[in-house]
């Protein structure tokens, strides 16, 4: 009997907490994402810090993980360390859920700002950011090694968090 692969579909997503339990899966999913992977170690080690925040993207049909997010509190600032969706599961709207739970997660711990950064060249990454409000803070020139080509800028991104984030209607 042929089984025909499901099609990506966000509906059946759910997000879970992600503790040091689920470092191989969000290793896994890294090495899939990102050069260079991080070790299966040190992913744990951020997931098993007290000052983290994760979650992992599961689609419920297949019990896969298709993204992560790893986040870490300081004081009344938070920072996304790394984030990622699975090209095909990419454009369907996992990475804004997984930061929008993020934020909620943060403004629970009174962080007033989330920060994050990308490689100035991921138009996608960046598209989202933009339209979840985060603004440009700053620039790392040259931050990104690539294996072909030159290095890219890493651009410095922040969210303002919590009730004095929203504008106020008159």
């Amino acid at each position: 009997m042929n089984t025909v692969p499901l099609a990506p579909d966000q509906k059946y997503v759910s997000l879970l907490w992600a503790g040091p339990d689920r470092a191989a899966e969000v290793a896994q999913l890294h090495a899939q994402l990102f050069d260079p992977p991080w070790t299966e170690e040190s992913v744990r080690n951020s997931l098993d810090h007290p000052a983290s925040t994760a979650f992992v993207a599961f689609d419920g049909r297949t019990r896969l993980a298709v993204g992560f997010v790893i986040g870490q509190l300081a004081a009344d600032e938070a920072e996304i360390l790394s984030i990622g969706v699975l090209p095909e599961w990419q454009r369907r709207g996992i990475g804004r859920r997984m930061i929008e739970g993020l934020a909620r997660a943060i403004e629970r711990a009174e962080a007033k700002r989330l920060f994050l950064e990308v490689a100035a060249d991921n138009d996608a990454a960046m598209g989202l950011y933009l339209s979840l409000g985060f603004a440009a803070t700053g620039l790392r020139r040259g931050y990104y090694a690539r294996k072909e080509g030159p290095a890219i800028d890493g651009l410095t991104l922040a969210l303002n968090i919590g009730p004095s984030a929203k504008p106020t209607r008159q």
